[in-house]
């Protein structure tokens, strides 16, 4: 089922001509109304009636977010304050905080685009979503809200937190549908169990996972213990907020791109060039029709590929990878290129352990070290002292096999590391302290 059939199904010819009359507009808008666009284009040597075809896009300026930054708070807008109706802005903790600002139409195209994706995962009218993820600043909440309730689901607005709470309005509102992080559901499903509540049990069908990386592995634990189809999404605020791409429930196999609202490149971060369909690279969003602060060629950071292949749901936008991490969050121990992703999935593979670990990174004189601790389960914790040190040792080869790095694996007892009610925090880069 689709939210919009003649939309999401169009001729990749008439999709295309549509992304090329809507990025010449858009480049109009940012030219006209946004005096850092007009710079980065006149230094080009470009106008926008120069854009005459989609591959005129690689003529046209990136956007990175310390730009946002640097023109903090609301120096990209593209309309007068007045038109806009909503801000939102991330938590600044590494520095100014970046501001998006959404006129009435972008709330609207952003609710739109929700809807698509509740469906493309299986959700439809008249369902119970429960939505877990963070109302506020953070656009996790309010986007999926919109969106699930422009679809016409019952939407139950619990946020995050307050997780033995939510564990009983899953049992007693019989959700059919739960927004939140991967990590968040593996939390919410151990405490439901010690409260008496097995959501397995429960009418619950479809999660809809996103806001921090994960893997395969980690799809498969969540619906096998919650009994669910987990979908994963994807969105940034930068560009609008979730709802940018979903994987269509009929294939699980990459995520659909709403490419008649966000044109999409992947580039090699080092030469900047474009690599080839199916190759991985860095994500490049421009927005089509985003109005109150429209991006161009914005670098995401986040590693994926593209694949323009047919889906078998039907749907002819194309499909990006699940994110396999970050160019800015890639560990280089001693040379060795290491994203969090890779490491979660051999942990995950092994019998015996949990989805929760942390990697701890420090320097001892010059050298970095890595230590990767990650919980294992109640029984494997009964065992011998031997036994869990063979599997230290072994987990401690398997990296050492794949990833070409030397880690210590620290097996830490059950509920030994502390649980995230949002974004699991995986990383404790202690090299810079």
């Amino acid at each position: 089922m689709m939210y919009d059939q003649d939309k999401e199904t169009l001729p990749r010819e008439d999709l295309e001509a549509l992304q090329l009359r809507r990025l010449r507009t858009q480049c109009e808008r940012v030219y006209a109304n946004v005096h850092f666009y007009r710079k980065k284009f006149d230094e080009l040597g470009i106008k926008p009636s120069d854009v005459n075809s989609l591959s005129d896009l690689t003529r046209l300026p990136f956007t990175e977010k310390q730009d946002l930054r640097n023109h903090y708070p609301m120096g990209l807008f593209a309309v007068p304050r007045e038109n806009v109706v909503r801000l939102h802005a991330s938590s600044g903790t590494t520095g100014k905080a970046t501001v998006v600002g959404y006129t009435r139409r972008d709330i609207d195209n952003w609710a739109e685009c929700m809807a698509r994706s509740f469906m493309a995962a299986g959700a439809k009218p008249g369902d119970i979503v429960h939505n877990a993820y963070g109302y506020g600043l953070f656009t996790g909440g309010l986007g999926a809200h919109y969106g699930a309730e422009k679809m016409g689901a019952t939407t139950v607005p619990v946020s995050g937190g307050a997780t033995k709470r939510q564990a009983v309005l899953l049992r007693d509102f019989g959700a059919d549908v739960i927004c939140c992080t991967p990590s968040y559901s593996l939390f919410l499903y151990e405490t439901a169990l010690e409260m008496g509540i097995d959501i397995a049990e429960l009418p619950l069908r479809i999660g809809i996972f996103g806001a921090e990386p994960w893997t395969e592995e980690m799809r498969r634990d969540i619906e096998k213990k919650l009994n669910i189809k987990a979908i994963d999404i994807y969105g940034l605020s930068e560009v609008m907020g979730p709802g940018v791409a979903i994987e269509c429930i009929e294939a699980q196999s990459g995520l659909h791109i709403q490419e008649d609202h966000f044109l999409v490149e992947v580039i090699d971060p080092a030469t900047l060039e474009h690599v080839a369909p199916g190759e991985m690279g860095e994500l490049v969003i421009t927005t089509l029709t985003k109005e109150a602060i429209p991006v161009i060629r914005y670098r995401t950071r986040d590693i994926t590929a593209l694949d323009p292949t047919p889906c078998v749901c039907g749907r002819t936008f194309a499909r990006m990878r699940r994110i396999a991490g970050r160019t800015d969050d890639m560990l280089i121990i001693r040379g060795v290129n290491v994203f969090p992703s890779q490491i979660e999935a051999i942990l995950l593979e092994t019998e015996g352990l949990t989805p929760h670990y942390q990697l701890i990174v420090d320097r001892e004189g010059s050298l970095d070290t890595l230590e990767v601790q990650v919980e294992v389960n109640e029984r494997l914790f009964s065992d011998e002292i031997k036994n869990l040190q063979k599997l230290g040792g072994k987990i401690q080869k398997t990296i050492k096999e794949f990833l070409g790095v030397t880690a210590n694996v620290k097996l830490i007892e059950p509920k030994g590391i502390q649980r995230s009610e949002g974004k699991a925090k995986r990383i404790i880069d202690k090299r810079g302290k």
